[in-house]
């Protein structure tokens, strides 16, 4: 890796590779946090702390109800609810308990949990009540012999969680009914498991310890199988990345993305711990009321999110009259951050907000713009340690500077496969280089662009169109709040590019733009047709759904 133009550009202090062998596994590294830290607190959600003592403690005891309950060292348990502290309570027990954590997203439907947790071959689930009685229709036809419930305001205290388990149940609706024989209660399971001692297990650095699911918004969902040692290199190559902004004495992080996604999994929840930090759990991220809420009662000196919530925070009211002084950081991920979006959120707070890249399959960060004012907006930055990242060009040679091609990876932190899917492993770690299937180009000093997602490419009359560009430019229109570039079927063109747009002025039209388009974009890329929404559909984190657009032209 010497020869890589980018380590010349490693901020001051940053180490050419980690040691991705310092802890024989993720547990040792989260046993030494706990211990470390014990006085601190490590999580708050709803105004309620806990230290990272009582996280031990916790932990301790739902492992204990674990082992007790059948299960045992490398069974799968699914974990299925939004930012509340029961989270890494939960996290923490499966891992003591020594079973494969299977992540899982709330809002799935029957449908997309039957297919997860047969192709994992989960027996455990920790679920929210406001998802059971999804679980309810499927539990069947699935393994799960142990179900663990957890209502939002359980750990909450008895006043508040009282209150706000009224409000969600009875004022917003939102527990339907469900009935699960043996079902038990959080609070039952940790008392259970004070009368249980954890029985040891082989726990060696090769060790799967997460299915992590794609997102599937590409094709059927797949569990990439996430290590103790892939998993131990991503926190130890973010903690480094980090390291000059914190300094290790009570650090507080917003984490407005759900934890069960592998962005906030490594970077908030792994890597803030290993500064000792604070976590601030955000339950609902799209109240944004209450997160800013959050940033004027706790002085938050980090933060992450995905382009759609910074584009939502730099135009709230409230949002723009705080006090930003306590902020070091503020790191984007999952899509490509916009760079009006970067530049708008930088104005208002002084802080140049930086991208990253990632993927599940790299549990999940590859490369990174630097924190020491060096970030370079429209690019994810360069390499983290022990990362290397090459460009591969359609006509199968390595890119020089410049050239257009595959981003593929290779370093510690790229999984050990997919789970029971032999054949897609093969096809997407080819020679130990792990092929992320998105277009990209190298400049000169070895910071990477992202061009574009290969099944999001538009083919406008044989020439490459990429969506991410045009939807660049359409941002910077003053009257846009968001959009999303997708292509559709052409008779002439083969395929031409269609707009959606959700207007930030009613005054807005589609003559309007598309003559907004002509001034910043040559004659192929201009969107043929323009459709205004109230809102675009987007996963769970934010990400718009081109592929669903896309589908309703077909």
């Amino acid at each position: 890796m010497e020869n890589n133009p980018w380590l010349k550009n490693y901020p001051a202090g940053v180490p050419v590779n980690i040691d991705p062998d310092k802890y024989d596994n993720l547990l040792a590294f989260v046993k030494e946090q706990l211990v470390k830290y014990s006085s601190r607190p490590a999580f708050e959600c709803f105004g309620k702390r806990l230290t990272f003592k009582q996280v031990d403690q916790m932990s301790d005891q739902f492992a204990g109800y674990l082992q007790y309950r059948g299960l045992r060292p490398n069974d799968k348990i699914a974990i299925m609810m939004p930012n509340l502290l029961q989270f890494p309570i939960a996290l923490f027990g499966a891992m003591k308990a020594g079973l494969v954590v299977v992540n899982t997203n709330p809002l799935y439907t029957s449908r997309e949990m039957l297919h997860q947790f047969t192709d994992s071959e989960v027996k455990g689930i920790v679920i929210a009540e406001n998802f059971a009685h999804n679980l309810e229709k499927i539990i069947d036809k699935t393994d799960i012999g142990v179900v663990v419930t957890t209502s939002i305001g359980e750990m909450l205290g008895a006043v508040k969680g009282r209150l706000i388990n009224f409000a969600v149940k009875t004022i917003k609706k939102g527990v339907p009914k469900y009935s699960i024989p043996k079902a038990v209660s959080f609070k039952s399971a940790l008392s259970e498991g004070k009368k249980h001692s954890v029985e040891a297990f082989e726990n060696p650095a090769h060790r799967v310890i997460v299915h992590q699911y794609t997102g599937g918004t590409t094709g059927v969902s797949k569990g990439a199988m996430l290590t103790n040692r892939n998993l131990v290199a991503n926190m130890l190559q973010m903690k480094v990345w980090f390291a000059d902004k914190f300094e290790g004495e009570g650090e507080v992080a917003l984490c407005p993305l759900p934890l069960y996604h592998i962005f906030a999994f490594s970077v908030n929840l792994l890597s803030m711990m290993s500064f000792g930090a604070m976590s601030v759990l955000v339950t609902n991220p799209r109240d944004l009321d209450s997160l800013v809420k959050e940033f004027k009662k706790n002085k938050i000196n980090a933060v992450t999110g995905v382009n759609t919530l910074f584009n939502a925070l730099n135009n709230h009211k409230e949002f723009q009259k705080l006090d930003f002084s306590n902020l070091k950081a503020a790191m984007g991920g999952g899509t490509a951050v916009q760079k009006p979006v970067a530049k708008a959120f930088e104005e208002l707070t002084g802080l140049r907000l930086v991208e990253g890249y990632g993927m599940t399959e790299a549990s999940p960060v590859i490369t990174a713009n630097p924190f020491n004012g060096n970030a370079r907006l429209g690019t994810i930055g360069m390499p983290i340690p022990s990362t290397d990242v090459r460009i591969k060009t359609e006509s199968g040679e390595i890119g020089k500077v410049g050239d257009v091609g595959e981003i593929q990876v290779k370093g510690p932190q790229v999984m050990k496969g997919y789970y029971n899917r032999p054949k897609e492993t093969a096809e997407t770690i080819v020679d130990g280089w792990l092929c992320t299937g998105d277009i990209g180009l190298m400049e000169e000093d070895g910071y990477f662009r992202i061009v574009d997602r290969k099944k999001d490419m538009i083919l406008v009359s044989g020439f490459n169109v990429y969506p991410n560009e045009i939807e660049d430019v359409v941002a910077g229109h003053a009257k846009v709040n968001e959009c999303a570039a997708v292509g559709i079927p052409d008779e002439k063109s083969g395929e031409c590019v269609k707009l959606y747009v959700v207007k930030s002025d009613k005054s807005l039209t589609q003559d309007e733009l598309i003559a907004y388009c002509r001034e910043n974009l040559t004659g192929y890329k201009i969107p043929r047709t323009v459709e205004f929404r109230e809102e675009l559909p987007k996963t769970n984190v934010g990400k718009i759904l081109r592929r669903v657009l896309r589908d309703e032209n077909l």
